[in-house]
C-alpha cells in the first residue's frame, strides 16, 4: 500500500530551501567609531576597508588569531568561493583586527592610568611628611645629628625619601626660576645683573620632575 504523501509534489522541506537573505551580506551591520584614546594607539580601522598593511603586528595578534586569519586569506584565493562568501570573510578579518586593535588601546590607557594614580598617591604621602623632615633638617644644621641614634634614624629616613627619588631643589647662588622658587623678599644688590637666590629661607622638594613645594628664598635683584 503506497503511501498518500509519495503523490505530493516535491517541493522540498523548510529544511531543504535555502534561507532567504534581506540585502547584501556585506551591508549587514557597519562597525561603529571608535573613541578616541590619548597617545599613540594603534589605529584601527573604522570604514569596513581593508586594514592596512602591517596591522596584524600593530596590533599584536595571539597565534590562535593569526592562524585564524592566515586560514581566511587563504579561504579567499580559493576559486570556489562567491563573492558574498569572500566579502564575509573580508569583513570577518577587519572585524577581528578591529577587536584587537582595541584590546591593545585598552590595555595601554589602564597602565597609563595605573602609573598615574600610583605617582599621586606617593606625591600626596611624601608631602604629608615633608614638615617632618624639615624638622630632620633642622637638627642636622643645630648639630643634633652628629652622633647618637638619632642619627642613624635620620639616615634611614633620608634613604627612606630617596628611594622614591625625592630630591631637595632650592641653592644659594642659582637663577631664580619661579617653577621652584618662591620669591618672599627681594634684595636690591650693586653689581647684580640678574635675578639670583641671596639666600633660601626654606628649602623645596621635586620628587621626580613633580614639584611638592617650591624653595621659599631671597632673591637678589639689580639696585
Amino acid at each position: 500500500m503506497t503511501d498518500p504523501k509519495d503523490n505530493l509534489p516535491n517541493d522540498g522541506t523548510p529544511e531543504d530551501r535555502e534561507p532567504q537573505v534581506e540585502g547584501d551580506a556585506t551591508n549587514a551591520a557597519e562597525p561603529e567609531d571608535l573613541i578616541e584614546a590619548e597617545g599613540p594607539d594603534v589605529e584601527v580601522p573604522t570604514d569596513g576597508a581593508e586594514p592596512p598593511a602591517g596591522a596584524e603586528a600593530a596590533a599584536d595578534l595571539s597565534p590562535e588569531d593569526q592562524a585564524l586569519l592566515d586560514d581566511a586569506a587563504r579561504g579567499m584565493a580559493e576559486d570556489n568561493l562567491s563573492a558574498a562568501d569572500r566579502d564575509l570573510l573580508a569583513e570577518m578579518r577587519a572585524d577581528m583586527l578591529r577587536a584587537q586593535a582595541e584590546l591593545v588601546n585598552f590595555r595601554k590607557r589602564v597602565e597609563r592610568d595605573r602609573e598615574a594614580n600610583r605617582e599621586v598617591a606617593i606625591a600626596e604621602v611624601v608631602r604629608a611628611l615633608l614638615p617632618a623632615l624639615d624638622d630632620l633638617t633642622r637638627a642636622e644644621a643645630h648639630g643634633d645629628l652628629a652622633e647618637g641614634p638619632m642619627q642613624v634614624i635620620g639616615q634611614k629616613i633620608r634613604a627612606g625619601f630617596e628611594k622614591f627619588k625625592l630630591v631637595q631643589i632650592g641653592e644659594k647662588g642659582e637663577t631664580f626660576d619661579p617653577n621652584i622658587h618662591e620669591a618672599i623678599v627681594q634684595l636690591p644688590t650693586p653689581g647684580a645683573t640678574g635675578q639670583t637666590v641671596a639666600d633660601v629661607v626654606e628649602p623645596g622638594y621635586k620628587l621626580g620632575e613633580r614639584v611638592l613645594r617650591a624653595a621659599k628664598v631671597a632673591v637678589a635683584v639689580p639696585a
